[in-house]
């Protein structure tokens, strides 16, 4: 893992984080870890990351810190419209759900290119106008 539960801890305001099993810390940074390598298109698992860039990490803490609040919030996952965790609290719109948070700017010196897919086993569709 590319931080620790005690990292997250450290970083966050929320009771509710302070206080969650390290155990199930670690699945929600699992999370954030993939969400994280699906924006910038690696893991961060070669040499030129260690240690992790600052900007990474705090990207990854962001992102590990949503999961752990969506994860542990009962409401969240019933759909309730308000909630308040500790002196934090929030309204939802009808139909809508807590965004996760933007870190494509703390992540854009990181993005590597992805090559397009390949068209192997695809099938083409050529229209014309009549």
């Amino acid at each position: 893992m590319l931080i620790t539960s005690s990292d997250l801890k450290s970083y966050t305001e929320f009771e509710s984080i302070k206080v969650r099993a390290d155990d199930k810390l670690e699945k929600d940074i699992l999370e954030a870890e993939v969400e994280i390598e699906s924006i910038v298109g690696h893991d961060f698992s070669e040499p030129q990351y260690n240690p992790l860039p600052e900007k990474a990490k705090l990207a990854l803490l962001k992102m590990a810190q949503f999961f752990a609040l969506i994860n542990s919030d009962e409401s969240i996952m019933k759909g309730y419209k308000s909630e308040k965790i500790g002196d934090y609290s929030y309204t939802l719109a009808d139909g809508n759900s807590i965004r996760k948070p933007d870190v494509l700017s703390l992540l854009k010196g990181y993005i590597k290119d992805v090559p397009p897919p390949s068209n192997e086993g695809t099938i083409r569709m050529r229209l014309r106008s009549l």
